[in-house]
């Protein structure tokens, strides 16, 4: 006879003893076999809220598809923003295995090493998530972002994949119908990269928190804020005292990452490696266009409604910010070597997809 116990949830023996038979040891050896193959889970802390759209989309639409794609082999759990750290302290805890692995804007490492002030939003740089996503899939984004981790986490962290889903709106409460009109306009901005590119284009960048955003733009302290996304602007109330919301979005895109503990990564199959990477960019893509949808859809709703006015910068307009933006990207890029290999690496592809001539 034979005894039984459990694994997590799943029985690989009954309880019960059973008859040491040619059967019922192979029906024990198919069970333990089944135990052996059962699920890595993966805890991966986000820098999503709770209750944020991205937390909901996630995981309602895409976390049951990694143990599809492979085959209930690996399940993620995703935590929110300082369930376990706070964000900026996620590459320590990955390397050191507190967590599995992250899903954190890499804004919040840019503390630990200025190439993540240039990988996290290259302010006013691209024109969309999914040409960002690119740079990252296709066009070195990936091998830049891991030199970054290495320079923190000593080899300890491995970069699975990076980029953003969602490019912010900036909220008004004057007309700013092209890049002449921001010349002497007050905006909420935060300090660092954002704040020289506004300034270089004429603004007044002002450093207030964002919980004071609503407040300041309603009592005429700024005329304009560094926000969100269209649908969380639309949200939070901020066309109601600023309505006159640029989009779509004249410079920021914060890029995410996706990291897994080394030593976990190396434990993995190599299928399984690729799933997880093709899981992460199929999401990515998915959510941007989703929120691209949303805010679409609210913008028009918004213009059509007659109280705010949207406004779409001429691409003459974009341009401009974008050569003034890049002044300030190659200032920040002096103050690291690997900074300035990060810039070079975003130049080369915003060329080699048309953003720039030269």
């Amino acid at each position: 006879e034979i005894g039984v116990r459990l694994v997590g949830s799943e029985m690989c023996i009954r309880d019960r003893p059973m008859k040491f038979t040619k059967a019922s040891v192979l029906a024990g050896c198919v069970s333990l076999l089944a135990c052996a193959a059962s699920a890595e889970t993966l805890n991966i802390q986000t820098s999503f809220n709770a209750g944020d759209f991205s937390t909901q989309y996630l995981t309602e639409t895409w976390l049951p598809k990694i143990s599809e794609m492979t085959d209930g082999r690996i399940e993620i759990v995703l935590t929110p923003n300082g369930s376990v750290v706070p964000a900026r302290e996620t590459p320590e805890a990955v390397a050191a295995g507190v967590l599995d692995g992250d899903f954190t804007s890499v804004n919040y490492f840019a503390g630990l090493e200025p190439a993540y002030a240039i990988m996290g939003d290259l302010i006013s740089g691209y024109d969309t998530p999914e040409q960002m996503l690119g740079f990252c899939k296709d066009g070195g984004g990936e091998a830049m972002m891991q030199k970054a981790a290495d320079s923190v986490t000593d080899g300890e962290v491995h970069v699975v994949a990076c980029g953003p889903y969602s490019r912010e709106a900036l909220p008004a409460r004057v007309p700013i119908r092209t890049f002449e009109d921001l010349a002497g306009k007050k905006i909420r901005s935060p300090e660092g990269l954002a704040a020289a590119v506004f300034q270089a284009a004429g603004a007044s960048p002002v450093s207030i928190p964002f919980s004071e955003v609503f407040g300041a733009l309603e009592k005429g302290i700024v005329d304009a804020a560094d926000a969100s996304a269209y649908v969380n602007n639309d949200a939070t109330g901020l066309h109601d005292v600023a309505p006159y919301p640029l989009y779509p979005g004249i410079h920021s895109m914060p890029s995410m990452q996706f990291t897994i503990n080394a030593e976990k990564w190396e434990s993995l199959s190599a299928e399984d490696q690729q799933a997880l990477r093709t899981w992460w960019y199929d999401a990515m893509y998915a959510m941007a266009a989703e929120v691209t949808k949303l805010d679409k859809e609210l913008a028009e709703r918004d213009a059509a409604g007659g109280k705010i006015e949207v406004i779409d910068w001429p691409q003459d307009s974009r341009d401009k910010l974008r050569e003034v933006a890049r002044a300030q990207w190659e200032d920040y890029a002096t103050k690291s070597d690997l900074a300035k290999e990060a810039l070079n690496a975003n130049l080369a592809y915003m060329k080699q997809i048309g953003l720039f001539k030269d």
